[in-house]
């Protein structure tokens, strides 16, 4: 009896997925280290929507590079 769901393909794509969330997360603290400054604080506190415009078009630019090694 053939399965919709391939438990394999299934396992894959979470094993993935997982794996790209924590590729992004490191990535991302690890951007927040080098910078001269405190990422959440001046988002946060001081309310600079450019840094956070920049900050979350550097995590979709992590994202698209960690989908297309995963790929």
């Amino acid at each position: 009896m053939s399965s919709i769901v391939h438990l394999d393909a299934l396992l894959n794509a979470v094993i993935f997925a997982v794996l790209g969330v924590v590729i992004l997360v490191v990535s991302f603290v690890l951007w927040d280290k080098i910078t001269p400054y405190d990422l959440w604080k001046e988002i946060i506190e001081k309310h600079n929507t450019a840094l956070a415009i920049f900050a979350g078009l550097m995590a979709l630019g992590i994202a698209i590079i960690v989908a297309a090694a995963v790929h």
